[in-house]
């Protein structure tokens, strides 16, 4: 488990998406969402070395709650046929500073979507939102 107190790192990594779409169409099937808040427990700002609020056995059983969630999501999400790709779209502050090859996007929202949210865990300088979004085979019929 990684747990970091860089206040850039923190700032820069707000929120981050994974997706999935169709290569010849671009046409986005999936949309992942993780969002990444960093604070202190109390709604402030993290700041310095105070200690978790929960013990490290608890956090990691909450990340292997999560990663069950995303594993057994399978059960429910349309199967992909077609070959597809990925892109990560990283959610930065407007004065962050992104690397040179990096390029805008539009949140690459799909329509008529499914929407799941997943389990949360959080710690008491991190809390991490889950959901994915799929492309509703029912939604064109």
């Amino acid at each position: 488990m990684l747990v970091t107190d860089d206040d850039k790192l923190n700032d820069f990594f707000t929120k981050f998406l994974h997706q999935l779409s169709r290569i010849e169409t671009q046409e986005v099937l999936e949309r992942w969402a993780f969002e990444v808040h960093a604070d202190n427990g109390t709604g402030e700002r993290y700041i310095g070395n105070a200690p978790a609020s929960k013990s490290k056995k608890e956090i990691m059983a909450e990340i292997q709650a999560i990663i069950r969630q995303i594993t057994a999501s399978v059960s429910f999400l349309p199967i992909l046929e077609e070959q597809c790709a990925f892109d990560l779209l990283v959610y930065t502050d407007k004065n962050s500073e992104v690397p040179a090859l990096w390029e805008e996007s539009d949140p690459r929202y799909i329509k008529d979507s499914a929407e799941v949210r997943l389990r949360s865990f959080s710690t008491k300088v991190h809390k991490v939102d889950a959901m994915v979004a799929y492309k509703n085979p029912e939604a064109d019929i």
